[in-house]
């Protein structure tokens, strides 16, 4: 949301731009040309500064995207697979254990969402 409202504020340079063209008594389609030539230059000054850049980041992981992350949850038992069944919120989900652990009862964390299962290491 706030870099929506940092680009509305480089349009917004933009138009002072062409509104003190017209103070200096430029002609209207020269007033509206500087309001756009200035506009453009300061949105690509924006989009390479740090303010500007796009942080990919994986929703998978994202807690700022999925609540989820992050959370616990109680685990019974494990299956072959290295999967469970258990109640979260309300409705039974399918828990798959991240790699490099071992199964066994007891309290999880979810470290990812991949569509209706959820990613848990140990706590």
């Amino acid at each position: 949301m706030a870099t929506g409202t940092f680009y509305l504020l480089m349009i917004a340079v933009g138009v002072a731009a062409g509104g003190i063209a017209a103070m200096l008594g430029v002609d209207v389609p020269m007033q509206t040309v500087t309001a756009a030539l200035v506009a453009l230059v300061a949105i690509i000054v924006l989009r390479r500064s740090r303010f500007g850049r796009l942080r990919r980041r994986d929703a998978a992981t994202d807690p700022d995207v999925n609540p989820d992350i992050g959370q616990e949850l109680e685990v019974s038992a494990w299956d072959t697979f290295r999967r469970a069944r258990v109640p979260y919120r309300g409705a039974d989900w399918t828990v798959e254990l991240a790699p490099g652990t071992d199964p066994a009862p007891g309290r999880y964390r979810i470290v990812e969402v991949r569509g209706a299962t959820l990613i848990v290491s140990p706590r």
